[in-house]
């Protein structure tokens, strides 16, 4: 064993002999340290004996180690080694610890959107497909062509999702001074969209908090209810409603609508008053004419059964059969009606009516139902609101003739006071009707 006392200018000297892989140059202060010379580097290392096994550990290259500095290392070594410790479990361990670290630090460091799409993958089997769609659309980067009509000011292609800036952060940069400033831009745009994408991020990190690998990295207050008080402009009571002189002309110019499918969805959607994609996501399977019922996709129940009437199943079965969906479209990527606002928007301006939404039908068909003193109840449940007192929730079963009673009288109102005869219900279509192609 070649020992020397290690000095600087020796080990730059030391060189490696021809023919040899490696040779050590072993030092005198520290008798475990010794430098080893390979082809192109020179390393301190140690070596020692431990239950008669041979221990060598790498200290490190001698252009990163001082001599002070690897006799020191080596004399702590020697120590563990004298306590029965092995320095290679010791350095496992600490490059384990090291490497657990890292792989922490890139976790805290990933983008909420990460923890945003486990979510969503976790709650979805809960939630109906217009909700998971809504979920979907909050972190849409933007940028596609638009499918349906523009408002004014908005340019060809859509808009990223509001809650794309928040969620590329991550979930620890998520503070309420972050989500205050983001509350405050998206209040600018479009108020009413950012307090749907509030209640959908406070439930979210809410979820967050319940789960442990994420636990640690969510602030409490970052969704405190006086943000969304503070910040959001005040929601008043949307009132927009046809009025009985008005029938006359919203029929009137709703039934000159050269697409017979938007036609059909407008007059359906007043008469039977279900939400915007209830009416549209009907299916031909849905609509019995034979029993005259339709099941709707309800948003909030899953699905109801309500009476199909006399004029509704006049609309539906002169539409054409393309393919499963009721209100279809040959140009939509689904296959079904979705963007009907535009020309309705076009029929209101033509008969010189004031603007009204697709949902502001829904709210007609319930005030105009009270003209027939027609019970709040029967109404409520054809339209799938909640019931709204004790004997509505677990005294009233209202069977499908009783609604049916009601809503065709409800029909046959509107239909009068818009100068249109409802169909006699013996002249309603048969089921052979609705399998024809």
């Amino acid at each position: 064993m070649n020992r020397e006392r290690l000095t600087p200018d020796r080990i730059r000297r030391l060189t490696l002999s021809e023919g040899q892989t490696q040779s050590f140059l072993w030092d005198t202060d520290a008798p475990r340290l010794a430098v080893r010379v390979t082809a192109g580097a020179k390393a301190f290392i140690f070596e020692a004996k431990l239950n008669r096994q041979t221990v060598r550990v790498t200290i490190g290259d001698v252009r990163a180690w001082t001599l002070a500095a690897a006799r020191d290392e080596a004399r702590r070594l020697q120590k563990m080694i004298d306590q029965g410790i092995d320095p290679r479990d010791e350095k496992r361990e600490r490059i384990a610890a090291a490497e657990a670290k890292r792989i922490e630090a890139e976790r805290i460091a990933t983008p909420a959107l990460d923890a945003w799409q486990a979510y969503l993958a976790a709650r979805a089997p809960r939630w109906g497909e217009r909700t998971l769609i809504d979920h979907q659309k909050l972190v849409d980067t933007g940028g596609q062509p638009k499918t349906r009509g523009r408002r004014p000011g908005e340019g060809d292609t859509t808009m990223p999702g509001s809650l794309l800036p928040v969620l590329r952060l991550p979930l620890e940069q998520i503070t309420a001074d972050r989500v205050r400033v983001w509350l405050q831009d998206e209040a600018t745009k479009r108020p009413t969209h950012a307090a749907l994408a509030f209640r959908y991020l406070r439930a979210f990190l809410n979820w967050c908090s319940d789960r442990p690998e994420y636990r640690d990295q969510v602030q409490a207050d970052a969704c405190i209810t006086r943000l969304a008080k503070d910040e959001l402009p005040k929601k008043a009571a949307k009132d927009d409603c046809l009025q009985r002189e008005q029938l006359p002309a919203w029929f009137a110019s709703v039934r000159q609508i050269q697409n017979p499918v938007i036609a059909a969805y407008l007059q359906t959607a007043l008469l039977i008053g279900a939400r915007r994609e209830e009416v549209a996501g009907l299916q031909w399977e849905d609509v019995d004419f034979q029993w005259k019922s339709m099941t709707i996709k309800d948003k909030v129940d899953g699905e109801r059964t309500i009476p199909l009437t006399p004029y509704v199943a006049s609309l539906l079965a002169a539409l054409p059969r393309r393919n499963e969906w009721v209100f279809s479209s040959p140009t939509a990527a689904s296959g079904r009606l979705q963007e009907p606002r535009i020309m309705h928007n076009k029929a209101l301006t033509a008969a010189g009516l004031p603007a009204l939404s697709i949902h502001g039908l829904r709210r007609s068909f319930g005030t105009l139902a009270e003209w027939v003193e027609c019970p709040a109840g029967v109404s409520a449940q054809i339209m799938g609101h909640k019931p709204s007192a004790t004997a509505e929730k677990h005294y009233r079963v209202r069977p499908l003739d009783l609604l049916r009673m009601w809503h065709t009288k409800i029909e046959g109102w509107i239909l009068s006071e818009a100068g249109i005869e409802q169909p006699a219900e013996d002249r309603a279509p048969s089921l052979r009707v609705v399998n024809a192609v």
